[in-house]
C-alpha cells in the first residue's frame, strides 16, 4: 500500500509540472512577473552607503544613480563623453573674476582668477518620490517628532503608512553641498572640495562650534555658506576660489545631488539608525526610480518613481548607433523598465548558470566560463561561440577608462629617484614585464597594453604610432611591438646591473614586490612576476600581507614595487595625470600619487594643463607631460582592461557608457520573448519520474494481489 501511495504522489507531481507550462518550474521569480517590464540582474557585494554624501563605489552607484539627480548627466550615446543638462535648464558655465571683482574671459590664465562662479538654474515642476519625510497632516509634518514608542513595530520604511512629496528647489542642492562639511559625516571628497569651494573649512568650523557634541539633527539651513548659496527658488550659486574647469564633471556625481532637509531631519531622529532606517539604506530622490526593497542579504528592488516627470530618449547618435537599433526609441518617454530586481549572488557560477537559463538579462563573463562564451578568430578578435549565438546572446566589449599598473616607489633607494641608473633600471623592468602575455594568460585577452597613463576615450590619449611609448615599444608592420629582452639587458648593464649583478656590491640584485595575501589563484600570477624579473637576472621577493598592512606600507612609502590601479571619476586627463603630481604624493599629503613621483617640470605643466579647456594647445602640453613620464618610468604602464558583457537578445539599448551610472532608464526588455525563451530552456525532464512510476507500479502489483487475496480470504 505504501508503494501505491508513492505512485499516486509521483503521478500528481508529474501532473503539476505539466500544468506549469506557462512558467518554468525552476523559476526563482513569481509567475505574475512574467509579463511585466522587469529587468533582472545580480550583485555580489552589498552597498554600504546609499547616502550621496559618502557613496563613492560602483556597487553603490548602480542604485544611487537611478534615484538621485545631479544637475547634469552624460549623454547616453555620444562619444567622446559629453555633459548635458539633467535637472538644470542649461549646462552650468563658470564666470571668472580677478581679485578686484573684474570679469575675466573664459581663457583667462589660472593665476589671474580669484573666483569662479557657477550660477545654476534648475527646471520647475520636478517632484520627489513619495516618502514619509514629506507626509503632512493639517500643514504639519507627520513623522518629524517621533518617540521610541512611535517606532515600535516599525522595522522598514514601508511601515510608515503616510507619504508625501514636494517640488525640488535650489535650496536642496545647497543643503547637500553643506552636508559635505557636516561635522558628523565623512565625505570622501571633502578634502578635495576644500581646496576649491570657497569657505569650505570655515563653514565646517562654524557648524562644529555652534552645535558642539550634539547627536541630533543639525539644521544646516541656519548657517550661511560662502561657497554655496541660494539665489531664488530655482537658482543657486557655487563659488570656487580658483579656476577648475573639471568641476563641471563633479556636478554630475551624487555628491552634488539634492538632499531635502526633511529627509535629513526624518532620518536623524533617535532610534532610526539602529533600525537601519537612514539615507544609507533608503535614499530620497527625484529620479526615475526609487528603492522599494533593501534586503542586502537577498535582493534590492528599484521601482518606478510615480512622481517622475519623464525624460525623452536621446535622438542623437552615430550611424553605428542607428544600425544597432540604439535610436529606435528616439524621443520616446523614459523610463522603459517598470521594476528592476537585483539578487545577491555571492558565487559567480550560480549567477552564470541563471544567466544561461534566462533568469538574468545580462552577465559578465567569469574566467572559468570564458571559453564556453568567447573564442578568438585568426585576427585575434573576440567573437561568441556557436552555443552563445544559438541562444541569441550578444557580446558587447569596451575598453575601460581605467588602468592597472605596476608602481615603483620613487622614494626608494634602489628603484626610486631621478638618477640615470634608477631610471634605466625602471625602463629595463618595463620592457621585461610582458603585459601582452599577462593579458593573454590571466585576463583571457581582455585588455590592451598601456602606452602611458591616459586610457582610450579620454582627451589626451593618442592612438596608433603617434601614441607609442618608444622606451618600451617599437612600431613594426602597423602594430606596436615590445622591445626585446636583449634591449632590456643592455639597459640593465648601462644602469650598473649587468646580468642582474650590482656593480657596486658584486651581489645579485634583489627587489621586493609588495602585495595583498591572496588565495590559491594568486600563486600562479606571483610566479609569473618572478619569471619576468628572472629574465633580467633579478631575484624578486614577494612580500604578501593583509590589506590593511599593505595599505599602510604604501601610505608610509615603505613598499618597493606593487600593483595599483585607477578608474576614471570623470573623462578628463587631469583625473589620471594628478596621480603623478608631486604635491599629491602619499608621503607628502596622503594623496593619490601612490608612487611618490616628483618632477618639477611635470608639476609645472600639470598646473597649467588642469585649468585649460580641451584643444590643440592642451593636447600639446599633455603630450609633453606623457613624454616626461615615459622617460622617467615611475610606472610599468600595465594595461587598460576591456569589459566583456553578454546580453540576451530580448534586452535592448545595451551600449556601454563608462561615465554614466544612471543607465537603467534607457534599458528596454521584450518580456514576451524572454518568457518564451525561459519556457524553452527550462522545460522539466519528466521521463525519469515516469520510469520510476512504472517500476513502482510493477513492483506494487504482486503486493496488491497478495493484499487482495488476504481480503477475500478474511471475508469467507
Amino acid at each position: 500500500m505504501n508503494k501505491l501511495r508513492a505512485c499516486w504522489r509521483i503521478l500528481l507531481l508529474i501532473s503539476c509540472l505539466s500544468a506549469c507550462s506557462e512558467s518554468p518550474w525552476n523559476s526563482p521569480y513569481r509567475a505574475t512577473d512574467d509579463n511585466r517590464i522587469v529587468y533582472y540582474d545580480s550583485f555580489a557585494e552589498r552597498p554600504k552607503h546609499l547616502d550621496p554624501v559618502s557613496s563613492y563605489s560602483e556597487n553603490e552607484a548602480r542604485f544611487n544613480a537611478q534615484i538621485y539627480e545631479p544637475v547634469v548627466q552624460y549623454h547616453f550615446l555620444k562619444r567622446p563623453y559629453e555633459l548635458i543638462p539633467l535637472t538644470a535648464r542649461s549646462l552650468p558655465q563658470a564666470r571668472y573674476y580677478d581679485a578686484a571683482g573684474k570679469t575675466l574671459p573664459d581663457d583667462a590664465p589660472r593665476d589671474q582668477v580669484a573666483e569662479a562662479v557657477y550660477r545654476i538654474e534648475i527646471q520647475k515642476g520636478i517632484r520627489y518620490q513619495p516618502h514619509p519625510a514629506f507626509a503632512e497632516l493639517n500643514g504639519e509634518l507627520v513623522y518629524h517628532d517621533l518617540t521610541p514608542r512611535d517606532l515600535q513595530g516599525r522595522a522598514t520604511l514601508a511601515d510608515f503608512d503616510s507619504t508625501g512629496s514636494r517640488e525640488l528647489i535650489a535650496a536642496d542642492y545647497v543643503y547637500q553641498i553643506k552636508r559635505l562639511v557636516h561635522p558628523r559625516l565623512h565625505s570622501p571628497v571633502a578634502g578635495l572640495m576644500g581646496k576649491y569651494i570657497k569657505g569650505f573649512a570655515e563653514f565646517g568650523a562654524a557648524v562644529r562650534a555652534a552645535e558642539g557634541d550634539t547627536t541630533g539633527f543639525v539644521d544646516l539651513r541656519k548657517y550661511e555658506f560662502e561657497g554655496a548659496r541660494v539665489i531664488d527658488r530655482y537658482t543657486y550659486e557655487i563659488r570656487l576660489s580658483q579656476k577648475y574647469p573639471q568641476f563641471r564633471f563633479w556636478l554630475a556625481m551624487p555628491f552634488f545631488a539634492p538632499v531635502p532637509w526633511e529627509a535629513d531631519a526624518f532620518y536623524s531622529q533617535p532610534g532610526m539608525k539602529e533600525k537601519n532606517i537612514s539615507l544609507d539604506w533608503y535614499p530620497v530622490g527625484t529620479g526615475p526610480y526609487m528603492l522599494v526593497e533593501n534586503n542586502p542579504n537577498r535582493r534590492m528592488v528599484l521601482a518606478r518613481n510615480p512622481n517622475f516627470r519623464g525624460e525623452p530618449y536621446p535622438a542623437e547618435g552615430t550611424q553605428e548607433d542607428r544600425a544597432a537599433g540604439l535610436l529606435d526609441r528616439a524621443g520616446e518617454t523614459m523610463p522603459f523598465i517598470d521594476v528592476a530586481y537585483y539578487s545577491l549572488e555571492k558565487e559567480a557560477i550560480p549567477a552564470w548558470t541563471k544567466f544561461l537559463q534566462g533568469y538574468y538579462d545580462a552577465s559578465a563573463i567569469i574566467s572559468d566560463s570564458f571559453d564556453q562564451a568567447v573564442q578568438f578568430n585568426s585576427q585575434g578578435e573576440a567573437q561568441l561561440t556557436d552555443e552563445m549565438r544559438e541562444r541569441g546572446i550578444r557580446l558587447v566589449t569596451a575598453v575601460q577608462t581605467s588602468i592597472g599598473y605596476m608602481g615603483f616607489n620613487m622614494s626608494d633607494a634602489v628603484v626610486g629617484g631621478n638618477s640615470d641608473g634608477a631610471r634605466l633600471l625602471r625602463r629595463a623592468i618595463s620592457i621585461a614585464v610582458d603585459y601582452e602575455e599577462l593579458i593573454s594568460i590571466f585576463a583571457n585577452g581582455r585588455g590592451i597594453p598601456a602606452q602611458g597613463p591616459i586610457p582610450p576615450g579620454i582627451f589626451g590619449h593618442v592612438a596608433g604610432e603617434d601614441g607609442l611609448n618608444p622606451y618600451v615599444y617599437t612600431w613594426r608592420d602597423g602594430k606596436e611591438r615590445r622591445r626585446s629582452i636583449e634591449d632590456a639587458r643592455a639597459l640593465m648593464a648601462e644602469a650598473g646591473y649587468a646580468d642582474g649583478i650590482d656593480a657596486q656590491t658584486g651581489k645579485p640584485l634583489t627587489l621586493y614586490y609588495d602585495t595583498v595575501s591572496g588565495g590559491p589563484g594568486s600563486k600562479a600570477l606571483l610566479n609569473w612576476y618572478r619569471k619576468q624579473f628572472e629574465k633580467l637576472g633579478v631575484q624578486l621577493v614577494v612580500r604578501a600581507t593583509d590589506y590593511n598592512r599593505f595599505q599602510e606600507k604604501v601610505r608610509k612609502g615603505t613598499a618597493q614595487i606593487f600593483r595599483w590601479g585607477w578608474n576614471a571619476d570623470y573623462p578628463d586627463p587631469e583625473n589620471f595625470m594628478f596621480l603623478l603630481y608631486g604635491p599629491n604624493a602619499k608621503i607628502v599629503s596622503q594623496g593619490e600619487n601612490a608612487v611618490n613621483y616628483q618632477n618639477a617640470a611635470y608639476d609645472e605643466l600639470f598646473v597649467k594643463m588642469r585649468s585649460m579647456s580641451d584643444g590643440p594647445e592642451r593636447q600639446r602640453i599633455v603630450d609633453q607631460m606623457v613624454e616626461i613620464l615615459r622617460r622617467d618610468a615611475p610606472w610599468v604602464w600595465g594595461y587598460h582592461p576591456t569589459g566583456y558583457t553578454l546580453f540576451h537578445d530580448w534586452y535592448g539599448n545595451a551600449k556601454p557608457n563608462l561615465m554614466a551610472r544612471n543607465t537603467l532608464k534607457y534599458k528596454v526588455v521584450n518580456a514576451v520573448q524572454r518568457k518564451d525563451r525561459r519556457l524553452a530552456w527550462n522545460r522539466p525532464v519528466l521521463w525519469p519520474l515516469i520510469v520510476l512510476v512504472v517500476v513502482l507500479v510493477a513492483s506494487a502489483v504482486p503486493a496488491w494481489r497478495t493484499y487482495a487475496a488476504r481480503q477475500r480470504a478474511s471475508l469467507r
